[in-house]
Parts: C-alpha cells; structure tokens; sequence
C-alpha cells in the first residue's frame, strides 16, 4: 500500500500542554498534492480489563470533561517517559482500583484516534486479584464499579459504554474468552 503514503514536508508544533503537543505537519500527497495535516502526539496509554475471581470486570466511572458526562470505563492511564508499559498497567489499576493482580496477560494494543492523534493504547489482562486500597493523583476523582463480564458486553451493545478504549478492550477480552487471540 506504499501508493497511498503521505511524505512529510515540514513539521511544526503548535502547542504543547503538560503532556500532549499539537503538531501541523505538511505533507505531499500521493498525486503530487500537499495538504496539512493536524494531530496530537500523545506519550501513549494502558488500559486494563481486571477480572475478579468470580468473574466480574473492575470498571469505574469518571467524569470526563471534554464530553461533559461520567463515564463507565475500565481502568487506565497515560504512559510516564520511558516507563515500561506493564509497570504502568499494575500502577494505574492500584492507584485506581486499590486492586493489584499476580497474573498479567498482554492482550494487544489499539489506536483510538487516529484520525487525530498517534495515542497507541496497550491493553492487559489482570487476573488473580488481591483488593487493596486505591491511591488516586490529586485532582483525579472516580467511582470503581464491579460488574458481571455479560452486563458489561451487554451495556456496550446497547451504547451506555462509548468509551472507545474500554470497548477496544472488551474485544480484545471477548477474543481472549473465545481463544482468537494468540496470547
């Protein structure tokens, strides 16, 4: 598919907050054209669906301001410079859950935004999990949730989950329950 790459003229950032920056790229397009093209460059994110002995996810609901609405999610977090993506994924789920986990599960990784951003979202399974309590970041509220693996299939399908990452998540699982992933 190399007919259909974009060749990077130039490259300017924008803007840059504490941990996103917003690139304008010009780039030539595959008929000689140039366009530009605006994204955030995002440091990268883990995500973890949590399963408890009896078979429930640890999910949570957040507030999320861009959309003005609490959402039901499951448990993630942004990636520190050159943190290890693991390591990550066990603190995100201790800070916000409290639960920590003796068994981990790479399920694969999405790009949620790519019409926007280069954020790539590495997903785990955590299992084994011992409760605990949860060590928030300041200025970070939320509201831990345990709910049964159908209701929360069933939630996405009826569109009370549009977190894009949970439901990316929620189909890596489903993958992972049906032996579609090769883990």
């Amino acid at each position: 598919m190399k007919h259909l790459k974009e060749i990077l003229i130039d490259s300017i950032e924008i803007a840059s907050g504490k941990w996103i920056k917003v690139t304008h790229d010009t780039v030539k397009l595959p008929d000689g054209q140039t366009a530009f093209r605006e994204y955030i460059k995002h440091p990268g994110a883990v995500a973890i669906i949590a399963i408890t002995k009896d078979n429930q996810i640890v999910m949570e609901y957040q507030y999320r301001h861009p959309v003005e609405s609490v959402m039901l999610e499951i448990p993630a977090g942004r990636l520190e410079p050159k943190e290890n993506p693991l390591a990550a994924a066990k603190r995100e789920l201790q800070e916000e859950t409290g639960y920590s986990a003796k068994k981990w599960i790479e399920l694969g990784s999405a790009l949620p935004c790519i019409g926007y951003s280069n954020e790539r979202i590495i997903y785990y399974l955590a299992r084994d999990l011992s409760p605990g309590p949860a060590k928030l970041d300041p200025g970070e509220f939320l509201e831990p949730a345990l709910m049964g693996v159908e209701e929360c299939f069933e939630l996405a399908y009826r569109g009370e989950i549009m977190d894009s990452k949970t439901l990316a998540g929620l189909m890596l699982y489903q993958g992972y329950l049906f032996g579609k992933l090769k883990v």
